[in-house]
């Protein structure tokens, strides 16, 4: 019983951990001068992967690797099928150039590239496995992607150097990261060891576990932040995260997890790449074609939403 207190009370430590981490980082950097503009890339960005990232660090460090794949691909299905869906239900999503001519494409190409590590169609291993050199592989694509974002994202100056960013005293702010990394390192040990003891129990797969309850848990900040974007009819906010998360949780914290231990790859997971692909495709279509280009209509979100739920219960009774 403590181990399932523990399980759920993690989730709630990692995700508040995250966000007092971002609070403090963002302070500090303003303090020594940088940009909103470069926070925002990095800091704010990662802030959204860290729940996804510290659970799959300490996953591979104990050799549970199926619970490190099946987060990535669960949190990513339910980011593109249910928070955006549910988004575009509330008001429809409008879709930036950026994110059309750049950002969906990115998402895509990592989500093949996942596919071809993932099944060695590349190395032509016979086992197969994200090993060391897949993940370099995505790491490398992740600093690839941190230049393009720098590069084409116009001029720093530019950006309003408002007050969204809240700064702390020195003191403060050293707190905030001491208390976020501590929050985030028991939060993750307790989610890890709970989704192992689950797995043990109930006789599901750790994969599964990942896909379902802790895709869902560390998935909680985009859904409630693209949910508040919503009602605020601030949209184009809610899939600039989606598609910034998905690439993130791909290249950076898969990436991080199958160099410190190489995750063997179910061949029934291709099943969830296919569904992310189909998924990117989808909405790579609907934001191009049609009478309301640039736009996710209700009608779509719909569609997006009854994807995720037909996904679950095939990911739970299968």
């Amino acid at each position: 019983m403590t181990i399932y207190i523990l399980f759920v009370l993690g989730f709630v430590i990692l995700i508040i951990g995250a966000k007092f981490l971002v609070d403090g980082a963002s302070s500090i950097g303003i303090k020594a001068g940088l940009s909103q503009f470069v926070i925002g890339l990095t800091v704010v960005a990662l802030g959204t992967s860290l729940p996804e990232l510290v659970i799959n660090v300490l996953a591979s460090l104990s050799g549970n690797t199926g619970l490190a794949i099946g987060n990535v691909l669960g949190s990513n299905i339910m980011n593109t099928l249910l928070i955006l869906g549910i988004t575009a239900i509330i008001y429809p999503v409008k879709v930036g150039n950026s994110i059309c001519k750049r950002d969906s494409w990115i998402n895509l190409i990592s989500i093949l590239l996942l596919a071809i590590l993932a099944n060695d169609f590349i190395f032509g291993k016979q086992n197969n496995v994200i090993g060391t050199v897949d993940g370099i592989i995505l790491l490398i694509f992740f600093v690839i992607m941190l230049y393009i974002l720098f590069s084409k994202s116009g001029n720093p100056n530019d950006v309003n150097d408002n007050d969204s960013f809240k700064t702390f005293s020195i003191f403060k702010s050293v707190l905030l990261i001491i208390a976020g990394s501590l929050g985030l390192f028991f939060g993750g040990k307790w989610i890890v060891e709970g989704a192992t003891t689950i797995s043990t129990n109930f006789g599901v797969s750790q994969s599964t576990i990942g896909l379902t309850l802790v895709a869902m848990a560390t998935s909680l900040p985009e859904l409630v932040t693209s949910i508040v974007a919503a009602l605020k009819k601030n949209t184009d906010i809610a899939i600039g995260n989606v598609l910034g998360s998905n690439i993130f949780n791909i290249f950076l914290v898969l990436g991080a997890s199958s160099v410190i231990h190489p995750i063997d790859f179910d061949l029934n997971l291709n099943v969830e790449i296919g569904i992310l692909i189909a998924a990117s495709i989808f909405l790579m279509i609907v934001i191009r074609v049609g009478k309301s280009k640039r736009t996710i209509t209700r009608l779509e979100g719909i569609l997006l939403t009854i994807g995720y739920f037909i996904f679950l219960f095939w990911s739970i009774f299968s």
